[in-house]
């Protein structure tokens, strides 16, 4: 028997056309070595179009969830994701405050890349108060962290990202990582910020094409490296990595967004088996 792969722990809703969501994580975690555990925040009726309607959780549900695993496996990170009401944010908070030495990314998914809303003013503040403290990254696109930082959704062009990141890091959080893919530039610019400034910028060619579920497949995709024993730094990079061949190598298989293709590298590995057996 070989050893178990390092165990990573989502929390998430379920997306029933496998782009985003829980079926993003399992995918990417699974895509990146890792083993994924799965705890169910809310069930959405989505298609690649859009959201049409979210049924949340009631809290016990996801507390028993999340014990019944955590007692039977050991985890090397939590990945959270959409959430769904201030009692699941308060849920999670307690069963993670449990495992302080545990790695966690928190993707604050406030609404759908469509624009359908997933988290009201309430949420966003019981997120602030009970997970950013808890949290050893947060991976808001450049949107959700302006939105986070300030009180008022009329503001949101007053502050600037490293603003942004300041206010965010002053909740609590060890490092944010604001993506870059909303802003009016050349290239996708994600920066990863802590208490002293900028770590890391990365630059990545802008893809054509809408993508479904390409933020969860970022934090899985530092969760999974986290697991891994690397860095933050290198998690960053590396999770960045992986999302862009992903997009890169996306697929529409429906009337809507693209979908990142969270096994490019098999594709890549066939073919050079084809080539080697071809010089036989």
């Amino acid at each position: 028997m070989s050893l178990p792969p390092p165990i990573v722990l989502s929390f998430a809703a379920s997306d029933p056309s496998g782009g985003a969501g829980i079926q993003a994580d399992i995918l990417t975690l699974a895509g990146m070595g890792c083993h994924p555990l799965t705890v169910l925040t809310a069930v959405t009726v989505q298609d690649t179009t859009g959201v049409e309607d979210i049924f949340v959780m009631d809290p016990e549900w996801v507390i028993d969830q999340a014990r019944t695993v955590l007692q039977d496996m050991p985890v090397q990170a939590f990945k959270i994701g959409m959430l769904g009401s201030v009692e699941i944010v308060a849920a999670i908070a307690e069963v993670i405050s449990d495992y302080p030495d545990i790695p966690l990314v928190l993707d604050p998914v406030l609404a759908s890349s469509r624009g359908d809303m997933f988290a009201n003013e309430e949420v966003i503040s019981a997120m602030r108060e009970m997970l950013f403290s808890q949290a050893t990254i947060i991976t808001p696109n450049s949107i959700e962290a302006r939105r986070i930082a300030l009180d008022h959704e009329d503001d949101l062009e007053i502050l600037n990202l490293k603003q942004s990141a300041d206010q965010l890091l002053q909740w609590g959080c060890s490092y944010v990582l604001i993506k870059g893919a909303h802003e009016n530039t050349p290239q996708v610019v994600n920066v990863l910020y802590d208490v002293n400034g900028i770590v890391r910028s990365d630059a990545w060619q802008r893809l054509p094409g809408s993508f479904h579920g390409s933020g969860c497949t970022l934090s899985s995709a530092i969760a999974a490296s986290l697991a891994h024993g690397m860095s933050i730094t290198d998690s960053v990079y590396e999770a960045q990595e992986f999302t862009w061949h992903t997009l890169k190598a996306g697929f529409r298989p429906g009337m809507g967004q693209y979908i990142p293709d969270r096994f490019f590298w098999m594709e890549s590995d066939n073919l050079e088996e084809e080539a080697d057996g071809s010089d036989d």
